[in-house]
């Protein structure tokens, strides 16, 4: 182990691990073939959610606010996988359960980062909503692609800033404990228990994550809904309210599969002594199934994704027919 020394006066000694060891599961037999599993879901993700990039970029009528959003969304779904799947294929499957200090930290960076990109670029889809229901006549002009690009940004730029901070935290820590973290992935509550030192501030960034990626989003998103469900309760038409909840169904899906899981994993976690096993397995399943599914759901199943698909496929048959 690595010792460092404060520069504030005082001679504050801090331990810190040349490497963590990830545990991973405990007792389970065959789980390669659930590794496997997780491989075969990432390639699915990263064509399917490759694919709506592209019909999105080469189709210039999908270049509207609500696709932008779209767009970002497959953008972080396909970074997110890949900056959590192939490091735990990596680690459990080839047995590389070896990784160094700071490489642990930018993993556990950049799965939560993007993680709260999901989650913030599901807000900005639900304001759409908000406005497009609430408000058809301003639609147009409040849901402007500036002004998506504008706060797609500010969560970017803001979300980076507090998981840096986040992560950098864990450097005041003495971790003399262990070097064994029980998780699949560099994940922050299990290595800030480690320590040996005080970790109130952890705890607080722990439960200030939670608060900014999960609580804050759902809140937004709920009195979002229950706006629209005010709106359309005063709509005589109910023709007129089933087409405007239809416009919501395939968001509302991808709430679901988003926030349930990462909620009722960390309840458990807060409530009630979850077995470890359990919790990785939901929590590695919650970071994957929403990746692989949100381009299914909300983008290849709407009349305009499979439009553009039909006229760039036809595009490319005209092409090749012509210069044979």
């Amino acid at each position: 182990m690595e010792l460092f020394n404060s520069a504030l006066g005082r001679n504050i000694t801090f331990v810190r691990p040349a490497y963590f060891i990830i545990n991973g599961f405990i007792d389970l037999p065959n789980m390669n073939y659930y590794y496997i599993f997780l491989f075969f879901l990432y390639i699915i993700s990263v064509l399917g959610n490759t694919a709506v990039m592209a019909v999105i970029y080469l189709d210039h009528n999908l270049r509207t606010p609500k696709y932008v959003a779209v767009f970002n969304l497959a953008f972080v779904d396909l970074l997110g996988s890949t900056a959590l799947v192939p490091k735990v294929i990596d680690i459990f499957l080839f047995n590389h359960k070896l990784i160094p200090y700071n490489d642990c930290l930018t993993y556990l960076f950049f799965v939560f980062f993007f993680g709260s990109l999901q989650s913030w670029t599901l807000v900005t889809m639900a304001y759409d909503r908000l406005i497009a229901i609430c408000f058809p006549l301003r639609h147009n002009s409040i849901i402007t692609t500036t002004s998506v690009v504008a706060i797609l940004l500010c969560s970017w730029i803001s979300l980076l800033i507090v998981f840096a901070v986040y992560v950098g935290l864990l450097n005041r820590l003495s971790l003399c404990g262990s070097i064994v973290i029980q998780s699949f992935f560099c994940d922050h509550g299990p290595i800030y228990r480690l320590a040996c030192n005080d970790t109130s501030i952890n705890f607080i960034m722990g439960l200030l994550a939670f608060t900014i990626i999960i609580c804050i989003p759902l809140v937004l998103i709920a009195m979002s809904y229950v706006s629209i469900y005010i709106v359309l309760r005063k709509t005589t038409s109910r023709e007129e309210r089933r087409r405007a909840w239809k416009t919501c169904i395939p968001h509302l899906i991808l709430i679901a599969l988003f926030f349930v899981p990462y909620l009722g994993t960390n309840l458990a976690v807060l409530i009630s002594n979850i077995h470890p096993n359990a919790r990785i397995i939901n929590s590695s399943l919650s970071h994957t199934v929403p990746s692989l599914l949100n381009p299914i759901i909300y983008s290849l199943k709407t009349e305009e994704v499979v439009n553009a698909i039909r006229k760039l496929s036809k595009r490319k048959i005209i092409k090749n027919i012509t210069t044979k």
